[in-house]
């Protein structure tokens, strides 16, 4: 039976097979032998990574970006893995985000050369090198169906010692992870093995080390996990299946069909379209809002979650095929996955609505207009403030999200016929969507703000923010210095409002606000969220500059600190989704209205948070600073408005420029404002007021 065991492992799992025999033979024999398994073990670790050694490169870039996306680049050496003799070598796009001027490769046995990029795989997030010689030895590929959760695996690198590589052990904690695309371990990864092998006992490379994120993309996804026992690796068996096409400099691009489901970001919901996109592959192949996707590939379908798991693994090229559910029968698509679709661009009616109470909710259905935009489609059919729409093309409109909606599922140059009443009298007109505009509404009258005051909740007198000896607060003194307040609405103990500073709960994050008294009343607020530069604050510049515009527009502003005076972190974006989600729950916030506003290089996580929780952010505002990033896709379902700021002296000023016609070309709506003037200063008050206006007027329609 022992030998039966024994002989039929493969011969280099010998030493375990050897460690396997002992624990059977009984545990009073294993305990006498502690450290002999513990060495058995060291050598089969070793021998492993032996075996990898020839095929581990290390590679050092020169040049190029300090910073991406708040996260500081690697300066030192990373990894890679040899794919072909002839010189071909993988590893992590991470390490050439920074764009670097040149790259060098220094392979086992010490030589180095220059290798250039061949091409990019977008889908995974890996980049091909090569470098100009003859008789490496490529790594073996552990085969996909070999690979079992619970086995060891080690992440290696070669790095700091050239002579030997960089070796921690763990296990494969999960496979197709991150939508079928990645092996996942608890080995020890971190930028300076991404790019290098996941092996296993047997020393054949199971995949590429590289950072990658279930819920982000971008070039940084992922790397905030390094140290939190959650690694990834590409399977090398995938990488080898689309060598021949990257050889050829074609970079590899994630395939899309331009669809998106009912239930917005939900994964666990039937995957029943919602919006099928102009000119997509969907619509070009006949799928339909509404249509049913029951299967895809040959495998059956239940939730959105199981689509994208085979979505994740598809490149533009590839073709999908679906089994939809439609009326009473099925209906079989094919559909030619594209690498990019045509930008989604937000259509426009033209007006600003009248934000609605409790009790104007009960009112009236529709949507009352607070403001025509000028040179627009409702401004050019005559549409005038106060008119209250009821119907979008025969579809009866109960309230401006709805309007929304239906607005949005149409393109600009579309014909549409708009009901609404005026002064009792029925009316309607067509318009012709336009494009949001660009500009600023020059002139916009703060609405008018219910303010509940506590004697109408039955107190004595209403709370005023006070400091902590007592006195009325000063608006120059740091908010520590004030004491929080509350406002008490009736029945019970209201939330704080005026300016005060306190923790996250559950966080060790601390964040100053300042809230308007009108949080007392029943409209929505919006809230502006400070994300300030590094070394500094800016806590009383801010609170004097926007208070008096939060009052009057009804906004929040809130101020959420640095873990370290330096400079934001990577990981500190949750603490910043976190707090959005702890103002949703406590104060009465206007989802269509919640906006991100930095200054300088506080932006990079500005972008970053934007850019990870889209469904979140409707507004980003950035002053003195460009864009950071590789812009994602214009989503119907994921709108997002631009607004920068920027002095026409300022160093940045051209690659702000830049930022705005780039991300123009994709169809964002993106607003900027040139200030006379040199230094990277933060804006004056008129500036300041323009931003108040645009975010008053995010929920245009």
């Amino acid at each position: 039976m022992m030998d039966h065991i024994f002989w039929r492992l493969r011969p280099c799992t010998h030493l375990l097979a050897m460690i396997l025999m002992m624990v059977m033979c009984g545990s009073q024999f294993v305990l006498a032998q502690d450290e002999g398994l513990e060495g058995l073990e060291e050598t089969a670790f070793k021998q492993a990574a032996a075996l990898v050694d020839p095929s581990l490169v290390r590679i050092e870039t020169v040049g190029g970006l300090e910073q991406l996306d708040d996260v500081l680049l690697a300066t030192g050496p990373t990894s890679g893995v040899v794919v072909s003799a002839d010189g071909l070598i993988i590893s992590s796009s991470f390490n050439f985000v920074g764009k670097p001027t040149s790259i060098l490769v220094t392979l086992a046995d010490g030589r180095r050369f220059a290798a250039k990029q061949v091409a990019n795989d977008r889908l995974r997030l890996l980049t091909l090198l090569k470098v100009e010689v003859e008789g490496l030895i490529p790594a073996k590929p552990a085969p996909r169906a070999d690979l079992k959760v619970g086995q060891w695996a080690l992440a290696l690198g070669r790095t700091l010692d050239n002579s030997t590589p960089s070796l921690s052990v763990g296990i494969v904690s999960a496979v197709n992870r991150v939508w079928g695309k990645a092996i996942q371990t608890d080995a020890k990864t971190s930028p300076v093995n991404y790019g290098g092998a996941l092996a296993d006992i047997e020393g054949r490379v199971m995949g590429v080390i590289a950072p990658l994120s279930p819920s982000g993309g971008g070039d940084a996804a992922g790397v905030e996990w390094y140290d939190g026992g959650i690694g990834f690796a590409i399977p090398l068996e995938d990488v080898y299946a689309s060598l021949e096409e990257l050889k050829r400099g074609t970079d590899l691009v994630p395939g899309l069909m331009g669809i998106t489901f009912v239930g917005g970001q939900s994964l666990n919901v039937p995957a029943i379209v919602d919006r099928v996109r102009y000119n997509s592959p969907a619509q070009q192949a006949g799928l339909k809002t509404n249509d049913r996707i029951v299967g895809a590939d040959g495998e059956k379908i239940v939730r959105v979650a199981q689509l994208k798991h085979i979505m994740g693994r598809k490149y533009a090229g590839e073709v999908v095929k679906l089994v939809v559910e439609r009326g009473e029968g099925t209906v079989p698509l094919e559909i030619a996955l594209v690498g990019q679709l045509v930008p989604y661009e937000i259509p426009c009616l033209g007006i600003l609505p009248q934000r609605r109470t409790s009790t104007t909710e009960a009112e009236e259905p529709g949507v009352r207009i607070r403001l025509v935009l000028a040179n627009t489609s409702a401004a050019m059919a005559g549409l005038v403030r106060g008119d209250r729409i009821v119907r979008f093309d025969e579809l009866n409109v109960s309230d401006a999200r709805g309007l929304s909606d239906l607005v949005g599922r149409r393109r600009p140059g579309d014909r549409a016929r708009v009901t609404y009443f005026r002064e009792g009298i029925e009316a309607s007109v067509e318009v012709i969507l336009g494009s949001l505009p660009e500009g600023i509404v020059e002139e916009l009258a703060a609405e008018l703000i219910e303010v509940r005051s506590v004697a109408d909740a039955g107190e004595a007198e209403k709370p005023k923010p006070v400091e902590a000896n007592g006195h009325q607060a000063n608006d120059d003194v740091p908010a520590k210095e004030s004491a929080p307040q509350t406002a008490a609405p009736v029945g019970s103990p209201g939330p704080k409002i005026g300016r005060f500073t306190t923790t996250l709960e559950g966080s060790d994050h601390d964040y100053w606000a300042y809230v308007p008294e009108s949080a007392t009343g029943t409209q929505p607020l919006g809230l502006i969220l400070w994300i300030h530069p590094g070394g500094e604050t800016m806590e009383a510049t801010m609170f004097k500059e926007w208070k008096s515009i939060c009052d009057r527009r009804g906004l929040i502003l809130v101020g959420p600190k640095a873990d370290k005076p330096a400079g934001w972190q990577p990981g500190e974006a949750d603490f910043i989704q976190q707090l959005i989600s702890h103002l949703r729950t406590t104060y009465t916030i206007d989802p269509s209205r919640i906006v991100l506003h930095s200054f300088g290089t506080g932006a990079g996580l500005a972008w970053m948070v934007g850019g990870k929780h889209r469904d979140l952010i409707r507004g980003i505002v950035v002053a003195g600073a460009p864009y950071l990033g590789q812009p994602m896709d214009n989503e119907p379902e994921l709108r997002q408005q631009f607004f920068f700021v920027c002095r026409d002296g300022d160093p940045v000023f051209p690659k702000v420029k830049a930022s705005v016609e780039g991300l123009r070309k994709l169809k964002f709506p993106v607003s900027f404002s040139t200030i006379k003037g040199s230094g990277a200063k933060y804006p004056e008050e008129s500036a300041i007021e323009e931003i108040g206006r645009w975010v008053d007027s995010l929920d245009r329609i």
